[in-house]
């Protein structure tokens, strides 16, 4: 392979690699804009159809994807309670098992000043063994006049046959 002579150009001298250009203004006509062509419309903005043809795209859009949103955020809203209502169970579940009021104590009541929206009941059953007894904890909120709530159960070893 034999090499190949280095290319000059006017970069080496100090000039632009580029061929020169006209300035550009130098095409402007004397009103400071390029002259017509023939057959060429003079283009200054948008249409009234095109404006009226943009308001009835965004009228049929726009409620769709505000609808969307809306959805979206109840979802959002939805589980969110429904998170808080868990670990409110959850904990109500321990306490109960931690503490034996499980067997003595009331089983329903709310969760105070910082939760005033969520109450709670425990329900005791029996299970099928007899040492055996399922607890459990059910919390209940109300979102859009509508009741809810979530449930956690656990088994608890009673020690007592009733056989």
């Amino acid at each position: 392979m034999t090499a190949r002579p280095p290319i000059r150009c006017d970069a080496e001298r100090g000039g632009s690699p580029y061929p020169p250009r006209e300035h550009p203004a130098a095409d402007v006509g004397a009103a400071g804009r390029e002259p017509r062509r023939a057959g060429q419309r003079e283009s200054r903005g948008f249409t009234i159809v095109e404006l009226l043809a943009t308001l009835v795209l965004v009228g049929i859009v726009l409620p769709v994807v505000v609808q969307g949103i809306l959805l979206c955020l109840n979802t959002a809203g939805f589980a969110t309670q429904q998170a808080e209502a868990a670990a409110l169970a959850r904990s109500k579940l321990a306490e109960l098992v931690a503490t034996g009021q499980w067997y003595e104590s009331e089983m329903e009541g709310d969760f105070g000043e910082d939760w005033p929206e969520y109450e709670w009941a425990a329900m005791l059953e029996e299970w099928e063994d007899s040492r055996l007894a399922r607890l459990d904890v059910f919390v209940i909120w109300t979102r859009r006049q509508q009741e809810r709530q979530v449930v956690l159960s656990t088994l608890i070893y009673t020690g007592s046959t009733n056989e």
